[in-house]
This record gives structure tokens, C-alpha cells and sequence, in this order.
């Protein structure tokens, strides 16, 4: 009942969060796109945190064709990675979350993508309301910054942790045989 009360805290908290945005803030302009998108991954992060959900949805299972990865190449996945490591993103969350061979390391990395996804997709519909909005109200030009930030800080990360989930699903598996083989060893 606790983790219930918290969650609707959390909601509320966003909601009047978002209307202070919304209140204060011109919606077609950069600062708005900026703010929101920021504010939004804050309380979005926060609620998927606080919910504890184990996140078993068949959602999260890569299809055939995002196995090998090439899709996403195609879609520029290597030169949003390198812009990651260009701003030090790649920096802070390899020391918040270091990658080691250890195969429960590795799990909790997989689970972290699922949360990671999730978060960033909730936000991305979010704000593609928004885009919509600005866009009827203000005009097209007037919502391009709602709709670049949100394909650079939201669809990306997305496409990102969808290209991830495959490799490090590849290196749990490694990790777990080679753990079978110390154990046999011994």
C-alpha cells in the first residue's frame, strides 16, 4: 500500500511539474523542449525505480532482424554511441554501473537496458503529444526543437538499448558457460 501512495505521489508531483512547465515556460521554444524533457526522465525514472516492476514483457525480446544489430547501424546507433562517449555520458554511466565479466554484473546491466527503454520510450510518447500540440498551435517550425531533442534523447537512447539487449544477452550466456566449465574443473 506504501509503494501505491508513493507512485501516486510521484504522478502528482509530475503533473504539477509539468503544468509549472507548461505555466512559465513558452512552449516553442528550446528552453521548453529542453526542460521538459529533462524534468520528465527525472519523475519517469524515479516512478519505473520506485515500481520495482520485473519488467517480463515479451516487449523486450529482440526480433530476428535486431539480432545482428544492422538496423540500427543503419540508423546511425555507431555515431549516436560516439556522440555518447564525445559528451562523457559513456564516462558516468560506466563508473555508476561498471561493466565486469561477473555473469550477475551482466544481468543487472540486461534488466537496466529494459528500465532504460522503458523510461525513454514513456517519454518520447510523452513528448510527441507535445510536438503535436506545438505544432497545431504554433506551427511546424515552432516545434522542431521538441522534435529533434526528443528523436536525440529519447528514439535514439531507445534504438540504443534495443542494439545493447542482444550483446549483452550473448555475453551472459558466455559468462554462464564459463562459469559451468570452473565448476565441472573443480
Amino acid at each position: 500500500m506504501k509503494k501505491f501512495f508513493t507512485l501516486v505521489f510521484i504522478a502528482i508531483l509530475a503533473v504539477g511539474s509539468l503544468w509549472a512547465l507548461v505555466h512559465y515556460l513558452k512552449m516553442d521554444r528550446f528552453t521548453f523542449a529542453w526542460s521538459l524533457n529533462f524534468m520528465l526522465m527525472f519523475y519517469v525514472s524515479i516512478f519505473i525505480e520506485t515500481s520495482k516492476s520485473q519488467l517480463t514483457s515479451s516487449y523486450y525480446e529482440n526480433f530476428a532482424w535486431e539480432r545482428s544489430g544492422k538496423v540500427y547501424e543503419g540508423l546511425g546507433i555507431n555515431l549516436f554511441r560516439k556522440l555518447l562517449v564525445l559528451i562523457g555520458w559513456e564516462k558516468l554511466t560506466k563508473k555508476a554501473n561498471p561493466i565486469e565479466k561477473d555473469t550477475m554484473v551482466l544481468i543487472k546491466l540486461h534488466e537496466q537496458t529494459k528500465k532504460s527503454e522503458l523510461g525513454h520510450l514513456v517519454v518520447l510518447i510523452i513528448v510527441l503529444g507535445f510536438n503535436i500540440y506545438v505544432a497545431a498551435r504554433f506551427g511546424v517550425i515552432k516545434s522542431l526543437w521538441l522534435l529533434a531533442l526528443n528523436i536525440l534523447l529519447n528514439l535514439y537512447p531507445v534504438l540504443l538499448q534495443r542494439y545493447n539487449r542482444p550483446r549483452i544477452a550473448r555475453a551472459i550466456a558466455i559468462s554462464k558457460r564459463n562459469q559451468e566449465k570452473v565448476t565441472r574443473l573443480a
